[in-house]
């Protein structure tokens, strides 16, 4: 008899352990859930957020309203510093920012108005992979024509805090590559859009872009993708040749390391500091829940947006392990990445 009450009550347990609180259906119910993207309309963050936020309902007890906005500017610095310190943590707005600018902190830039470690970390929908692409006018079809490029050439960005602009800046100075970094574009939409103008050369972001949004420009060859980013190629990809491959000195390869490491983790959805912990855990749990529904994953297919999530934990983990680096490192990733003041 004892032995099935102890059976009863652990199943009992369980059976809670799995069911939102009372609480927490009557607080998401009837609210709004607002996702807040640093990066204006049409880049991959702002696909990523909206396709996300069309199902997470589901996954939140009281299914609660939800809404995008842009808050753009500072290569989405904005968005994270209105996150960090004015936002409730109440759990009705989440952040879509980019992990480097959690660099840019570490780092001492006086704009990067919070401490990245504070941060509630719901995961992100995908590892980013980053290729540098150029366009038709610029002559650049393979690694050999931009080494020997006669001039630098201008590659769009969104700011500083970015892979559109770190990467870049990081493969400038290991590679010793001509190029001059534009930082300014107010989202990844802009920056192409320079680019298929002949405003710039080319754009350094992700192979979910190429493969969504700029799909059309890159099966036409009016944008040709040239270098990976990234330690390892993706298999489709392996014509295209890894930075890593080009780096001459163990100084140059440690720049390209620490570069896939942050990038990797670019796009995390986050949460303000101080949330309690049981909500912070709801909504982890409704981010990676909404990631795996097969209504989504057939949606981003159709889209061409790469869906293999990583959770909160191992987000907060890997950007944590940042604050690691050794005082070369960091001393070198000023340099190359922190924005001269004027």
């Amino acid at each position: 008899m004892r032995k099935l009450f102890s059976f009863a009550l652990t199943m009992f347990a369980l059976v809670i352990g799995f069911q939102p609180t009372a609480h927490a259906q009557e607080f998401y119910k009837d609210k709004t859930l607002t996702i807040i993207v640093g990066y204006s309309p049409g880049g991959s963050f702002d696909l990523y957020a909206r396709v996300l936020a069309r199902y997470i309902g589901r996954y939140l007890p009281g299914n609660p309203t939800r809404i995008v906005e842009n808050m753009t500017g500072a290569g989405g610095l904005i968005a994270a510093n209105h996150l960090y310190n004015r936002v409730k943590p109440d759990g009705l707005t989440i952040g879509a920012w980019a992990s480097p600018l959690v660099l840019q902190q570490i780092m001492g830039n006086e704009a990067a108005q919070f401490d990245g470690r504070k941060f509630g970390y719901l995961g992100i929908p995908s590892p980013y992979d980053t290729v540098c692409t150029f366009n038709q006018q610029s002559g650049i079809t393979k690694m050999d024509d931009w080494i020997n490029a006669k001039r630098p050439q201008k590659i769009s960005t969104i700011g500083p805090g970015t892979s559109t602009s770190d990467i870049p800046k990081l493969l400038k100075a290991a590679l010793n590559l001509p190029m001059d970094v534009i930082d300014g574009y107010k989202g990844g939409a802009d920056a192409r859009l320079a680019v298929e103008s002949g405003e710039v050369d080319g754009y350094c972001g992700s192979w979910g872009t190429v493969e969504t949004v700029w799909r059309s420009a890159y099966e036409s060859k009016k944008i040709v993708p040239v270098l990976q980013a990234s330690l390892k190629s993706l298999p489709k990809y392996r014509n295209i040749p890894l930075a890593i491959n080009y780096a001459k000195t163990e100084e140059a390869r440690e720049l390209l390391r620490v570069a896939d490491n942050v990038h990797v983790v670019q796009f995390p959805f986050s949460v303000p500091p101080g949330m309690a912990k049981d909500r912070l855990e709801l909504l982890q749990r409704a981010f990676i829940r909404t990631l795996k529904d097969p209504e989504l994953i057939a949606e981003a297919k159709k889209s061409q947006l790469d869906i293999d999530p990583v959770d909160g934990p191992t987000i907060t983990k890997t950007l944590a392990n940042l604050y690691d680096l050794k005082p070369a490192i960091v001393a070198q990733l000023k340099e190359i990445l922190l924005p001269k003041k004027k």
